[in-house]
This record gives C-alpha cells, sequence and structure tokens, in this order.
C-alpha cells in the first residue's frame, strides 16, 4: 500500500561500531526519502567512525577498518545530511531505540543542531513484534514473501523496512495509513530523550527510566539530591540524554527564582 504522506518521511538505517548508543560510530548510514507523491530519493556511504571497528561489528555488517580508512567522517557529511533530513518524519526497524538515537549524538558530536522535536517516528519493528514477534529477516520473509539475502547490509536493511510498513498497511485493516497514527502505534512510550532514559509519565512530567530513581521525577529528584545531576553529567550518558536533564536543571532554578 502506498503511504498517504503529508510529508516526506526518511526510512533509514545505521551500522555502526557497537551497540552503545552513547559511545559507538556510525560506519555505514542509507537513507531513502520517500515524498508525499511518491518519489524516491536514496543515500548510502560509508563513514570513518575515527574509532576502531571491533571485530564483533565487522562480523555483523562486514565491514572493516580498512574499508573505511579513506572515507570522511560524519562531522564532514553532517550538514548535508541535515539538509537532507530536514522537515521529514522517519521509520525504519528498531530505529526508535537504536538507529535514531545513535543518529542524534552523531550530529551533536558534530556541532549540527537539527530538530527531531516536531518530527514523527514510525517503528516497524514495534508494529510487527505487536502483530507478529518476529526479526526483520522474518517480517521481510512473512510480510513481503521474499528473503532479506543482505541483512545487515545497510540499504538492504532500509529497503526492507519500508516495504514491511507497506505490507503491513495491507494486511491490517485496523492500522491507518497516516503517519501520525502509525508513530503513536509504534512507539513504546513517550520519551524526553532519544535513549529512553528520561519519559513523560501520564501528567507530562520528566521522571526517569532507570537505576535507583526509576519513576521517580527528575526535577523533584534534582531538587533532593543535586549530586545526582553531577553524576549524570560526568557519566557515561548520551550527549542527548544530558541536555535534557540540564534543560530541566535549568527550567527548575528559573521556575525558583521567579
Amino acid at each position: 500500500m502506498k503511504l498517504n504522506l503529508k510529508r516526506p518521511i526518511v526510512f533509514f538505517d545505521l551500522e555502526t561500531t557497537g551497540v552503545d548508543t552513547a559511545r559507538d560510530r556510525i560506519v555505514e548510514i542509507s537513507m531513502i526519502k520517500i515524498m508525499p507523491d511518491g518519489e524516491e530519493q536514496t543515500r548510502t556511504r560509508r563513514l570513518n567512525p575515527g574509532i576502531p571497528i571491533p571485530p564483533e561489528a565487522t562480523a555483523v555488517h562486514g565491514i572493516t577498518d580498512e574499508d573505511v580508512r579513506d572515507c570522511p567522517t560524519f562531522a564532514r557529511v553532517a550538514k548535508s545530511l541535515a539538509d537532507f533530513i530536514r522537515g521529514c518524519d522517519f521509520g525504519g526497524f528498531n530505529s526508535n531505540r537504536f538507529d535514531l538515537p545513535v543518529l542524534v549524538e552523531e550530529f551533536m558530536r558534530a556541532g549540527v543542531d537539527v530538530d527531531f522535536h516536531r518530527r514523527r517516528f514510525v517503528d516497524v519493528q514495534n508494529i510487527f513484534h505487536k502483530k507478529e514477534q518476529r526479526t526483520l529477516v522474518a517480517a521481510y520473509r512473512f510480510y513481503c514473501g521474499k528473503e532479506l539475502d543482505d541483512a545487515h547490509a545497510a540499504e538492504a536493511d532500509t529497503r526492507a523496512a519500508y516495504e514491511v510498513l507497506q505490507a503491513q498497511l495491507d494486511r491490517y485493516d485496523d492500522l491507518e495509513n497516516d503517519i501520525d497514527f502509525l508513530a503513536d502505534y509504534s512507539s513504546q512510550g513517550k520519551c524526553a530523550d532519544f535513549a529512553g532514559r528520561i519519559l513523560y509519565n501520564e501528567r507530562g512530567e520528566e521522571i526517569f527510566n532507570f537505576g535507583k530513581f526509576r519513576g521517580c521525577s527528575v526535577a523533584e529528584v534534582f531538587r533532593r539530591e543535586p549530586s545526582y545531576y553531577s553524576w549524570m553529567m560526568n557519566g557515561d550518558f548520551p550527549l542527548y540524554t544530558k541536555k535534557v536533564i540540564t534543560e530541566i536543571r535549568l527550567r527548575e532554578k528559573t521556575e525558583t527564582h521567579s
């Protein structure tokens, strides 16, 4: 089923040096931008992550240090990528939990400001898991009747995610062909950051989603234990998570003094 789009949507997939959204880097990125009229624009390129690619990562995607030795860094292509995705919604497979947080971190390291707040994010893995409980390879076989021969190649995974979403819309009558609906359906709770460390509760307040203060108000914890903010800022948390907690802390200080 052709997607019903109000604005362009970018399906994307990353191959990385590992699975730590705060520390690992992109070695290959593929994006397919679908315009409301159905026109497609594809960009795929390998990147030099600036750090060694561990053997266990190479075993997954097949990309070695030598393969990317002469490739540009993310910082060199960040502005052109930002232009490519400007005004777009996003889609992918497990993209909300992994690819999106990694991409946000890379933009922040590069010093390129990309506003993701007004975008919608459709994770077809979450739709798939709610419906069938499978992997991308199985999802592609199940929905599209084809084998994903190049699994873990960024462009193949990107296109597979796009095709799976189209097939899901054909298969399930209760799925609305509307990006707002699909983003809400495929979300796993509303996050204040992209790594899922900070969530919103039913009152719209930021709460911790980890550790000893899980479920507690971020603002309240920082008021009671200011050292917890310092611990997070000095810890191995994603840059965007640190940005979010800093905004909360500054907001609380402003409200206290007003």
